[in-house]
């Protein structure tokens, strides 16, 4: 009987196990619920990779809007200001000489001759063989050799030169076919800020260009003695020993000037170079190819000493312009003390200048500069303090040719 009492309560007991479990089962909760939803990803995000497409490229629509962003490179692969570059050197470079002199010179000490060699650069400026540069790269030369672009070499000819504007034109013989002339403008329209080049020979580095801007017009330059060129361009295209009388051209590949000089303690490029005008060019060159030098306005007056108040005539050209015209210099005095005849030089006899046309003068500078500016046969009017009262008086004086120099 306690047998099948003990069966009866396990079979129950069995049941209600069963029967909890069964209600239960709803609230059983696997381990991956129990983590919750997985964690949002906050650092970047790495997408799978898509498969490549190719690109079918649309015809290009032609923009009418001025202000939208252009091609940076054309079809050679330049950049706009590259393209001007490169484009005056392949338009230019083959108008430029490479000069080389020989001479001679004499020691000061030991009276002996020695040799010398000399370097520079020039332009074309004709078919018919004149080459352009500055007058000291030539100067006392026996021997005078022009390098092109083809490498071949050519003995030229002195044919003119201007010493006070530091101008000379040479020549050589060549098919017209061969030379490539430069052409010039007017440097009278050119504004500080432009962008300019010179191509030349630095240390015989033949037909190399740098480029620049033009610093500041209107420089005043000594070349030679007392004479000061006006209207000279400075320049920050580095020039060097050997591109004096190079070519100074603008975006155009046009002629604005000649390359001259530089200032610098140490004999190169230091960022200020200067070059002569090209209008002053047009001026000179066609009197060198006619009369093999520049014809020169004379007034006559040889020396004067400045003054505060202006120009002391020092010395006249005996019978010349100023003389003739009555302008009146040191007087020579003679007294005479018993047996002994003293002469003295009156200089308070002399005419002071003070204005030529109306023009204050402060300088020698100044009057040699409008006296330069002017021609042969004209007359310009003299006002000058005279005596000691220093009695303003004007005399015209007419400007007669000055002789041939080299």
């Amino acid at each position: 009987m306690k047998y099948v009492f003990g069966c009866f309560l396990s079979a129950v007991m069995g049941g209600l196990i069963v029967a909890s479990m069964d209600s239960s089962s709803d609230g059983w909760i696997s381990p991956s619920e129990a983590q919750g939803p997985p964690p949002k990803l906050t650092g970047p995000r790495f997408l799978p990779p898509t498969p490549l497409r190719p690109q079918v490229s649309k015809p290009k629509v032609k923009d009418s809007n001025p202000d939208s962003p252009k091609e940076l490179f054309n079809a050679r692969g330049l950049t706009p200001e590259e393209e001007v570059n490169v484009s005056v050197y392949e338009k230019l470079n083959k108008s430029v000489a490479h000069i080389t002199t020989k001479s001679t010179k004499t020691d000061r000490f030991f009276l002996l001759e020695y040799d010398t060699e000399g370097a520079g650069s020039g332009a074309i400026i004709d078919k018919a063989g004149h080459i352009l540069t500055n007058y000291h790269v030539i100067e006392d030369a026996q021997e005078v050799n022009v390098t092109l672009f083809n490498g071949k070499s050519y003995t030229a000819t002195f044919v003119g030169a201007d010493a006070i504007n530091d101008i000379a034109v040479i020549k050589i013989e060549e098919d017209p076919s061969i030379l490539h002339p430069v052409t010039m403008t007017d440097s009278s329209q050119l504004k500080v800020g432009q962008r300019v080049f010179a191509i030349g020979n630095p240390f015989g580095l033949e037909r190399t260009m740098t480029c620049g801007i033009i610093s500041s017009l209107n420089r005043s330059l000594k070349l030679r003695g007392n004479r000061t060129i006006q209207s000279i361009i400075q320049i920050d295209a580095a020039v060097n020993p050997g591109n004096s009388g190079g070519p100074l051209l603008n975006s155009h590949g046009q002629l604005i000037g000649i390359n001259t000089a530089i200032a610098s303690k140490t004999g190169q490029s230091s960022g200020i170079g200067f070059a002569i005008p090209s209008n002053l060019v047009a001026r000179v060159v066609p009197q060198l190819l006619t009369h093999g030098h520049m014809i020169h306005p004379e007034i006559g007056i040889q020396r004067v000493y400045e003054t505060e108040q202006g120009l002391l005539v020092a010395k006249l050209t005996p019978d010349g312009p100023a003389e003739k015209a009555g302008i009146r210099g040191p007087q020579s005095v003679r007294q005479r003390r018993g047996l002994i005849v003293l002469e003295r030089i009156d200089r308070e006899a002399a005419d002071l200048i003070v204005a030529v046309d109306q023009k204050q003068i402060k300088s020698a500078a100044d009057f040699l500069d409008y006296i330069e500016s002017r021609k042969p046969g004209d007359t310009v009017t003299v006002t000058v303090l005279r005596g000691k009262e220093q009695i303003p008086t004007k005399v015209s004086v007419t400007l007669t040719a000055s002789h041939p120099s080299r």
